[in-house]
This record gives C-alpha cells, sequence and structure tokens, in this order.
C-alpha cells in the first residue's frame, strides 16, 4: 500500500479513518477534518490523538486546574509555574529546586516492574529537561487489599522495578508511601516523584526558537515498545474488552538513562542547547508539536532519520512510540559539532532529524513525500476542552450520616495498638525501603522512616559554592478521606505533606500532585475531581504554598468501580542549615515528650475504624489550615533555635502509633499520661498536631513559641526506659513494638 501522504489525504475525504480504536470522538475527529481542511493522514491522525487524549491534554481537568493558577499565593520563590516539564522554585544561595510527581498506574498493572521502572525514567527525565540534575526520587504507592492475589502479583515488581531503575541511576529514594486498600485492585497507583537542583540562572525550557536551528534526537533509538502507551493506556478504563487492546509497555534501560543524564548535564555546561524537551508520553509526536509550538511555530522533520531498533516500524508507530531514554534538543548549527562531540563522549547517539521553521506549520517527510503538515499548537495546545457534568454521588449524604461514633469502642487499649501498628497500612515498610538506596551520593540528611526526606546540596553540583542548605520533600494522601469528602481529603493531603516537612525543621515552599481518579466521563467522579482541586487550590492559598505543576490520572477504575479519589501532594521545603535539622522521634532519654496541637474526637476514614471495624463513613479530620500554618510555624523556628531534639507529626493512627513510632525509632521508651477519654486521645486522627521531645531546660521556651503562635502545647511525659507507658492505660515493651510492627510485610510478601 502507498504511503497515506498529505496530497492523497487531500484526492481521498471519504477514505475511513481508525479514529475511534485510537481513542478519538467522532466530534474530536471532525474538528481535526475542520482544522486541517481535509481528511487528516494516519500519520496526523496519530499525533492528534494521543495528543488529544485524557493524559495528554487534559481535556476534562483543565477548567478545573486554572484554580491553582488563578487561586496561587504570592511567592517570590516561584521561577517557574505550570505549563513547563516541571516546576523551578528559589531555594537561596543562587540555587534552585525542580520537582514533579507523576503517574504510571495503568502501565504498572499490565507490567509491575517495567511499569514502575518506566515511571521513574519518565519523571527523572521531566527534571533533566528542566537543566537540572536529579538528586533524589520518592515515590506514593497503592495496592489493593494486602492479602488479595493480584496484590501479590503487583506489589513485588513494581518495588522490584523502583528499585533497578532508581538504584542503577545512582538515584536515593528518600520517602514516599505504601497503602493497601480493596478499592485499589486491578487500579494500582504508582505515583513517582523526582528532584533536581539546578543554579537558578541556568533554566532550560521546552521550545524551539530561531528558524534555521537543528532538531537533534538523542538517546535510545526507537522501537516498538510502549506504542501508544501512557497516552491511550491512561486514557481509558481497564475492561475486559480494553484488555485485548492494550499496547505494550515501554520498557526501560537505566543505564542508558545514566549516560544520557552526565551527557545532558555535560550540553548544558557548554551552553550549546537552545531548546530541550524529554520523549515520554506521545513519543516523538508531543517532543516535535510541543516544542514548535511554543517556539518560532514551525519545525520540518525528516521521519527516515529517526533510528530505529526496529527497521520494520512505519511512521504512524514512529510517532507513538514511547520508548524511553530520549530526548529532543533544538541547537544552533555552529554549535552542531560541540553537541555532537560531547554525545560520542558519553557514548549516547544523537541525529538531526531536522529543522525550526517560522512557517507555522508542523512537516514531516517520509521517503520523500509529505505526511505531516499540521499548524502544531492546535495538537500542542488546542485540544478538546470538556466541561464535562458533575453530581454529588447518589450515596454520598448516607455515606457521610454513617459516622464513626456508632461504632463499638475497645476494652483493651493495649491490644488495639498492637493491632493497628501491625496492620498492612501503618507497619513498617521496611520491607519496601529496604530494597532502595536511600544514602548514595552521600548527601542523604533524612530518609524513610523519617517524617520527610532531606537532602543536602553543598555537594550535589561539582565545583559548586559550600553552603549549609538543604532541602526536604514529603509525599502525602488519604483515599479514605477523600471519599468521604474529596474538598477537606484533599485539604488533609496537603495539610499531612505540609507539615512532615516541618517538623524536620524545613520551611514548606512549594507543592506537587498527582490526582488519580475514576472515569472523567463519571458525572459523580467528576464531582470528586471538581471539589478535590477546589479544596487543594483553597488550601494552598490560605498556606502560602503554590502549585509548580502535577499529573492527573483519570480511568482508574474497572468497569463501573471506581478507586477512591486519590490526590497524593508533594511538598518541598528548604531549611538554612541542615545541622539543625530534627530527627524523628525519640532520639534519647530523659527527654520532655510534648503534644503540640488540638485532639478531637475525630474517628471518620480513620485506621482505627478501617481495621478493625471495616467501616467507613461520617466525615474526616477537620482540615484546620491557619492551625497548619501556626504548628509548622513553630517546628520551624524553633529547629532555628535549636529547642527540639526529636519530632514526628501525627497522622494515621493518630497519637498512639506516633507514640510507638517515636520509641521504636532510636529504641528509646517513654512514660506519658493522658487526661480525659484515653481513647479519644490515643486514636483519633485530629490534623494540625505533633508530637516534640525537648531538653527539661528547653521546654519553657517551647511553651512560649507556641504561645506566640496560638498553638496548644501540653506536656506528656518524658522519654526514657524499654518500654512505652501510658499510664493507667498501657505497656508494650519496645521488642513487643518493633516485632507486631517489623514482622506484616515480610510475612505477606516474603
Amino acid at each position: 500500500m502507498s504511503t497515506d501522504n498529505v496530497k492523497r489525504a487531500a484526492e481521498t475525504p471519504d477514505e475511513p479513518m481508525p479514529y475511534a480504536e485510537l481513542g478519538m470522538k467522532l466530534d474530536e475527529y471532525d474538528r481535526v477534518r475542520e482544522i486541517l481542511g481535509r481528511r487528516p493522514t494516519s500519520s496526523e491522525l496519530a499525533i492528534y490523538s494521543v495528543m488529544w487524549s485524557e493524559h495528554c491534554s487534559y481535556k476534562s481537568s483543565k477548567v478545573h486546574l486554572k484554580q491553582f493558577a488563578s487561586k496561587a499565593p504570592k511567592s517570590e520563590a516561584l521561577l517557574v509555574g505550570m505549563g513547563e516539564n516541571a516546576g523551578v522554585v528559589d531555594i537561596g544561595d543562587g540555587w534552585a529546586a525542580t520537582f514533579k510527581i507523576e503517574s504510571h498506574n495503568h502501565p504498572s498493572y499490565v507490567e509491575p516492574h517495567q511499569g514502575a521502572a518506566t515511571g521513574v525514567g519518565g519523571i527523572v527525565r521531566d527534571i533533566m529537561s528542566m537543566g537540572a540534575r536529579p538528586i533524589a526520587v520518592m515515590d506514593a504507592l497503592r495496592f489493593g487489599g494486602a492479602t488479595q492475589d493480584d496484590t501479590r502479583r503487583v506489589l513485588p515488581g513494581v518495588v522490584e522495578g523502583i528499585s533497578h531503575y532508581g538504584n542503577c541511576l545512582g538515584l536515593p529514594n528518600i520517602g514516599g508511601e505504601v497503602s493497601f486498600d480493596p478499592c485499589y485492585i486491578g487500579n494500582p497507583l504508582v505515583n513517582a516523584l523526582c528532584v533536581g537542583l539546578l543554579r537558578k540562572d541556568q533554566i532550560k525550557l521546552a521550545t524551539a526558537p530561531g528558524p534555521g536551528n537543528k532538531v537533534v534526537l538523542f538517546g535510545a533509538s526507537t522501537g516498538p515498545d510502549g506504542i501508544g502507551g501512557a497516552s491511550v493506556l491512561a486514557s481509558a478504563t481497564f475492561e475486559e474488552e480494553s484488555h485485548a487492546k492494550r499496547p505494550a509497555v515501554q520498557v526501560g534501560d537505566p543505564f542508558m538513562e545514566k549516560l544520557l543524564i552526565e551527557c545532558c548535564l555535560e550540553l548544558y555546561a557548554a551552553d550549546v542547547v537552545v531548546g530541550i524537551q524529554d520523549l515520554g508520553a506521545a513519543g516523538v509526536s508531543c517532543a516535535t508539536t510541543e516544542l514548535a509550538a511554543k517556539g518560532t511555530g514551525g519545525m520540518n522533520v525528516d521521519l527516515n532519520l529517526v533510528p530505529l531498533r526496529d527497521p520494520s516500524l512505519q511512521p504512524e508507530e514512529i510517532l507513538m512510540s514511547e520508548s524511553q531514554e530520549r530526548m529532543m534538543a533544538v541547537v544552533a548549527p555552529s554549535d552542531i559539532p560541540a553537541f555532537m562531540a560531547i554525545c560520542r563522549r558519553w557514548d549516547v547517539p544523537a541525529t538531526v532529524i531536522g529543522e525550526v521553521t517560522d512557517t507555522g506549520r508542523l512537516v514531516m517527510t517520509w521517503h520523500g513525500e509529505t505526511i505531516v503538515d499540521i499548524p502544531p499548537g492546535t495538537a500542542a495546545d488546542e485540544g478538546p476542552v470538556y466541561e464535562r457534568p458533575y453530581s454529588e454521588p447518589a450515596g454520598q449524604a448516607a455515606l457521610n450520616a454513617d459516622s464513626a461514633a456508632r461504632l463499638e469502642r475497645p476494652g483493651d487499649l493495649r491490644a488495639t495498638l498492637l493491632e493497628l501498628l501491625g496492620s498492612p497500612n501503618l507497619a513498617s515498610k521496611e520491607w519496601v525501603t529496604s530494597q532502595y538506596d536511600r544514602y548514595v551520593r552521600s548527601n542523604t540528611v533524612l530518609a524513610q522512616p523519617a517524617d520527610a526526606g532531606m537532602l543536602r546540596i553543598s555537594e550535589v553540583m561539582d565545583g559548586a559554592e559550600p553552603t549549609t542548605r538543604g532541602i526536604a520533600l514529603a509525599v502525602d494522601g488519604n483515599g479514605r478521606y477523600a471519599r468521604l469528602d474529596p474538598y477537606a481529603g484533599a485539604q488533609l493531603a496537603l495539610a499531612e505533606a505540609y507539615r512532615n516537612v516541618a517538623v524536620t525543621g524545613a520551611k514548606p515552599l512549594a507543592v506537587t500532585n498527582c490526582l488519580n481518579f475514576g472515569s472523567p466521563e463519571d458525572p459523580e467522579v467528576m464531582w470528586q475531581f471538581a471539589e478535590a482541586v477546589r479544596g487543594l487550590a483553597d488550601a494552598c492559598r490560605t498556606l502560602g504554598v503554590p502549585v509548580t505543576g502535577g499529573n492527573v490520572s483519570f480511568y482508574n477504575q474497572t468497569g463501573s468501580a471506581a478507586i477512591h479519589p486519590t490526590p497524593v501532594v508533594g511538598v518541598l521545603g528548604v531549611i538554612d542549615d541542615v545541622a539543625k535539622r530534627v530527627r524523628s522521634g525519640f532520639v534519647a532519654e530523659g527527654l520532655r515528650v510534648a503534644l503540640l496541637g488540638e485532639t478531637k474526637e475525630e474517628f471518620g476514614g480513620s485506621e482505627w475504624a478501617h481495621v478493625v471495624h471495616g467501616h467507613l463513613g461520617g466525615l474526616p479530620p477537620e482540615a484546620d489550615l491557619e492551625a497548619e500554618r501556626g504548628l509548622a510555624a513553630v517546628l520551624v523556628e524553633a529547629a532555628s533555635q535549636g529547642l527540639v531534639e526529636g519530632s514526628h507529626d501525627l497522622s494515621d493512627g493518630g497519637l498512639a502509633i506516633a507514640l510507638a513510632e517515636a520509641c521504636l525509632a532510636q529504641g528509646v521508651g517513654a512514660t506519658v499520661s493522658l487526661s480525659g477519654d484515653a481513647f479519644a486521645g490515643l486514636f483519633s486522627e485530629s490534623s494540625a498536631r505533633a508530637l516534640v521531645a525537648v531538653r527539661e531546660e528547653s521546654f519553657d521556651a517551647l511553651a512560649a513559641l507556641c504561645a506566640r503562635h496560638e498553638v496548644p502545647c501540653y506536656g506528656l511525659g518524658v522519654t526514657g526506659g524499654s518500654s512505652l507507658v501510658v499510664e493507667d492505660v498501657l505497656e508494650i515493651p519496645i521488642e513487643e513494638l518493633r516485632a507486631t510492627h517489623e514482622g506484616t510485610l515480610p510475612a505477606l510478601f516474603g
């Protein structure tokens, strides 16, 4: 069959095209015809189908995501916001940090190892494309019930994939989450975060300016793996019919990615890159359309010049392939020799495949025939925008009326604490994190099980000026809270990540998010999404931390069964001196233990209700954002003044789990006493609370600091001994706590 070129497309307007098979609606296909004034060629259809997919175009979420900009707080730190490959913030001393979180959910269900590995690879390239050196990764993982058979298939492969790729790159994995809930069976969530470092005057952008500049494709060659992978795979639900249509999941090569990182950094240092874009979802289609649209508007590309692993690939397949470890750069003609020499030095293949123009057209040829001739902005920026209908779920009112207050309270609080401490969500994740290298490159200051990961930046970049500065990162989310109230649930996710950064002594600075939901075509799911975005935008404004970018992952459902709405929020903070960071838990004997914040009877969506009663109902804890701001201010200032020796946030499982984890951190026990109802005091999950351990001589200064910020401060007791003792309530030896906490995941997964 002859090539479907532009001339032939104009001459055969009625030839049927497989738009539906590529995930396009009829009205979307008709709009492409209207834009082009003819039917698209098969290659043009490939471009529009992937670029207008839900994953790439955000067509169902754009109208809501605008709130992150319209409600954004003023921030002198924000250097690059939404719209680029990753956000960039000023962290002081001439340095900038870039960070972002993205999903690789569906590929990780189909092929756990490669799906998760290439999720790490993709987010690392986003960071590279900003001109930064990637310095660490994190992940937020959610699986079905811990005892379900498919969880036993998916979880080990996902962990192995993350570990293999990150360890091969030499990037420390400094934190994250692992949670279980039956709602995620068949739809695991694999959200990967990467952070990078660069000088703030050396930011690179995804743009193709300057007619005559060359377009260079470099890195791995293009193969059939992942054709339409993330773009199509993430834009449909998992149903039996669609399973048969699943394209191959991408295959990662971390060793090539490592070469690509070092090669890119040398290219940046040599100043031979005008613009750069990674090839992730939608591959060549995405890189060419987005670079051209953000530049001088045009580009000519010869697809015959694209290096192929499989010479039988057709142009449509080349355009849709999501083969990993590839980048596209715009380079001045005079810099091509230097660019190519650097690539050769790093053993990174590089090929000039085109040229920037000012025609306003993206033109591609194949064997001398024009197969693509489109305005690039119509694919990159002007896709369909849907204001999808949304309505509160039919059973929402009944769900909220089913309060946890009706549940029978335990008579044996000791047994309840141990039951929760050994439950899959609250048990130690050492079985997972021990497979990651948390300390490679020697710049890790804090890592799991600390509340947040922390990195010193003084030695990250060769030849850098010494600095005591560091960055801290945390990711958090709670699908049960968001199911009960998506507005409050999103705010609570932000509040916990914000608090986790603050308890280390770092000042929260900026936000990234990964919004995981079911099908946007379901009005009830769309209501959950709209409420969560509204809640997160409002909370970011109140807390003064802007959203720098992120990811929306829709269609996380099988048939009509959607996951819990799961907004995952990452927060980056800055600490002036990493030597003043606060370690997690009880770090020595003879310290005063204090609880900061107010405890209310709040059990909706709690771990106690979930583990002991299998219950989900009522309302989640109140998201008291002003209280969170005050608490963070206290924690950051107390750290800078050296008032606090150890700290730990209160979240899932309440004070009981926080006390147990604080004792386990260094093997130091504690004796505390509670006033009022011991059950509520131990297991309520009220937000805006933290546990701190201070020297006796510092307690009054801490109390005064709390009073200044209107943060309640309650002395609970002292550290010491070999047991956790809650007077008149329970006593548990640390070794019993440890055995319970550390035995669960190894027993489940080997």
